[in-house]
């Protein structure tokens, strides 16, 4: 069903749109560089598979994000705190991020603890950008233009992806490691600049007469209100719906690259593909993904997606056929990218949907912390299962996950509705 109140080309024109933009892309830059680019620098250096999976815990940080979410609602950071609550929040992540980058590049996987603590650092400071430009996302703009809005963060978020991973794949093949993680940490200081610039949403604020009474409406406040909308069942089978429609994705993540690798591709090569040619067709999956959003509905999109992106995995089979077949190469990185875009903006507007806007960043982030949390504990223990099914059946398994989540959205469909406002 088509929306009335916005056409598609002013739910795309929103001057919120070109900031989601470059927000989008301050989100995107650390997640392959503490997930997908790392794994090869890591098996470069000679990690095992088995302790490159156990590294990928990292990104529980991404998992975790709603425990620290309400103190990004809630306080007020000191001397940045003037800026406002958002963008002090997402300077000071940027500030933490910037820092890791360059602590990992000086030290490297050689002194493999430290390195790894530094990445846990920056997985942490990108979790926290996602809190911050989550909750701005939903207050800068009204929900009709929500999907137009994931579109370009998503757009921006692609973007990263190209710098932190086709550049940085294929410029491995010519300078060190370090410098390409120092060269990231330069882009973290131009997006500084960006978040100086922008406008601070208008949002509501209550006051509070003590800190304990803050924190106790900023962490329990969330949860309470959730279960106020959805009681009983109905709540705890949406929270798990959450944790299960994107599983298939998220667990493909770790061992990913490794595939690409064992499967006889160079750096440059997988760089020039799948994180070029890739990005530009998850970037086309985005963007259609939110025009069907706002033409056709969040749960019609939702529900195509996840059907789409599921059944995407299985093009992975054909490679572990063809290995080294550059055009098998280019069509299942183009399949699996196209569905990944579709889906992610389709979640992204869904997920918003359910959110009271007081509590938006504490609500958005456990939302999305449930979302990545199993495929990411199961994508930990990928290399365990690769080296005990081998690749093909790990590509088979991760399809047949989303079995579960395609039933329990039929039986939520009818019993939980939107938000209109």
């Amino acid at each position: 069903m088509s929306n009335p109140t916005y056409t598609l080309k002013q739910a795309f024109a929103q001057p919120a749109a070109l900031t989601m933009f470059f927000f989008g892309f301050t989100s995107g830059l650390p997640f392959l560089l503490v997930s997908g680019t790392l794994s090869a620098w890591l098996k470069e250096s000679g990690v095992s598979l088995e302790m490159i999976g156990l590294i990928s815990y990292a990104t529980l940080t991404y998992s975790f994000k709603f425990l620290w979410s309400p103190l990004v609602d809630q306080l007020r950071l000191p001397l940045l705190g003037k800026l406002g609550q958002r963008k002090s929040w997402l300077l000071a992540a940027q500030l933490l991020l910037c820092a890791s980058l360059v602590a990992m590049s000086l030290i490297s996987p050689h002194a493999l603890m430290l390195f790894v603590a530094f990445t846990f650092l920056a997985a942490f400071a990108g979790a926290t950008q996602d809190i911050v430009v989550d909750a701005y996302r939903i207050e800068i703009a009204p929900q009709e233009v929500q999907g137009a809005l994931a579109a370009t963060y998503t757009l921006g978020y692609r973007f990263a992806l190209l710098a932190s991973g086709a550049l940085a794949l294929i410029l491995a093949d010519h300078i060190a490691w370090g410098l390409i993680y120092q060269s990231m940490a330069a882009l973290v200081v131009i997006l500084m600049v960006v978040t100086y610039l922008a406008k601070e949403p208008t949002r509501s604020e209550k006051k509070f007469d003590s800190f304990a009474a803050m924190m106790q409406d900023g962490v329990i406040g969330p949860f309470k209100d959730f279960f106020v909308r959805y009681s009983g069942l109905v709540g705890v089978a949406l929270l798990l719906f959450m944790g299960l429609f994107k599983i298939s994705d998220q667990m493909l993540g770790v061992m990913a690259m490794p595939f690409y690798l064992d499967s006889g591709f160079t750096k440059t090569q997988i760089g020039a593909v799948s994180k070029l040619f890739g990005v530009w067709v998850g970037i086309a999956g985005a963007f259609i993904g939110g025009a069907c959003v706002v033409r056709y509905g969040i749960e019609r999109s939702l529900f195509v997606g996840m059907i789409v992106g599921g059944l995407s995995n299985l093009l992975f089979i054909l490679l572990s056929l063809y290995p080294a077949n550059i055009e098998v190469f280019v069509a299942v990185i183009g399949g699996e990218n196209f569905a990944g875009g579709f889906l992610g903006t389709a979640a992204v507007a869904w997920l918003s949907s359910l959110v009271n806007k007081h509590y938006t960043a504490t609500q958005y982030a456990l939302f999305s912390s449930l979302v990545t949390l199993p495929g990411k504990l199961i994508g930990g223990l990928s290399g365990f299962m690769v080296t005990s099914i081998g690749y093909v059946g790990f590509f088979v398994f991760s399809t047949v996950s989303i079995l579960p989540a395609l039933i329990l959205f039929l039986w939520l469909r009818k019993r939980v509705k939107v938000n209109a406002d």
